[in-house]
């Protein structure tokens, strides 16, 4: 029976308590971000989803004539 407790100490609780400790870690070494790293962060977010935005926009404007050509009005 004690070889048991021991296995799953040894496969469930000893990792269990390393993610702990290294979670406790790294949440106490993580800082806020400044108003510049913010905005430059958040800028960079924006271009991102315009773009992707305009590409999206694109390739519907592309769809749309091809598919009617294609199908026609069936």
């Amino acid at each position: 029976m004690a070889e048991q407790e021991g296995a799953i100490s040894g496969m469930v609780v000893k990792p269990l308590t390393k993610f702990y400790k290294d979670s406790y870690n790294l949440v106490n070494k993580c800082t806020k971000p400044d108003g510049k790293e913010f905005m430059r962060i958040a800028t960079a977010t924006g271009v991102g989803l315009l773009i992707l935005g305009g590409i999206g926009f694109m390739v519907k404007l592309i769809h749309l004539p091809v598919n009617q050509i294609l199908l026609g009005s069936a």
